[in-house]
């Protein structure tokens, strides 16, 4: 059977890159591996985003949207996009196209044996100050994990759906899906995508939310590590609601 999945796509102030966003997933959606559908969440946006999202909503029943009342983070839009998932599997991509939705399909070759697949950016088009940080901030946060990525902050991942939904989101989690996946006792595997400058909008993360940030991030994340509640049934006679 031919597995479904849900684009979560987490939106801040990104009118001017939400066009082109909407035809290349629109795109990618006739040539994906799977029946996907794309959830646009605007994440409290002050510009245009909500108009340029509904606009792409009207014009494909495939995209569907939510918006925030307000600002309230990355962490936050992916938790919105996992409990309004049915899907058989969810992605995710950012909505400034520095990565590829055709890309998805590298990912889905390989999640059949896998819980989680995330992308790793080839030849990364970022300043030097942000490849730096970046480098820097994965090497702490492998530190603490140990989940052996080397790209936790790539923007495109695919991770099933019963997997994504147990992962107690909590603000900057998402640095941290592949050790949840490992908490889970799942398998995770990293595939090389592509990476393209940005050429619109502004970047969301600075020296200190790419760096400083994640380091206070690693603290919060080693105290839930601890408190983490993970098991499996052997035998049940429950029923399960339809």
């Amino acid at each position: 059977m031919k597995k479904s999945l849900n684009i979560i796509v987490p939106i801040f102030n990104e009118e001017d890159n939400l066009s082109r966003l909407g035809e290349e997933l629109s795109s990618f959606l006739d040539i994906s591996l799977a029946k996907t559908t794309v959830l646009l969440v605007n994440d409290g946006s002050t510009d245009k985003s909500q108009a340029e999202i509904r606009s792409i909503c009207d014009k494909d029943d495939r995209f569907s949207y939510l918006s925030f009342e307000e600002n309230r983070g990355l962490s936050a839009a992916l938790k919105a996009g996992f409990d309004h998932s049915e899907t058989d599997l969810i992605g995710y991509i950012d909505s400034d196209l520095q990565t590829a939705p055709e890309d998805f399909n590298l990912l889905l070759a390989e999640i059949e044996n896998y819980d989680l697949v995330t992308g790793v950016r080839s030849d990364r088009k970022d300043s030097f100050v942000k490849n730096m940080s970046s480098t820097i901030a994965n090497g702490i946060r492998r530190s603490f994990t140990h989940d052996g990525m080397d790209d936790t902050g790539c923007p495109l991942k695919i991770i099933k759906t019963d997997y994504a939904k147990r992962i107690p989101m909590f603000k900057g989690l998402h640095r941290f899906l592949p050790a949840m996946i490992l908490l889970q006792d799942g398998k995770i595997k990293q595939v090389p995508v592509r990476h393209f400058p940005r050429i619109a909008g502004e970047a969301k993360y600075h020296l200190w939310n790419r760096l400083f940030g994640p380091l206070a991030d690693c603290f919060a994340y080693l105290w839930m590590k601890r408190k983490y509640i993970n098991y499996k049934i052997a035998d049940s006679s429950a029923k399960i609601k339809q």
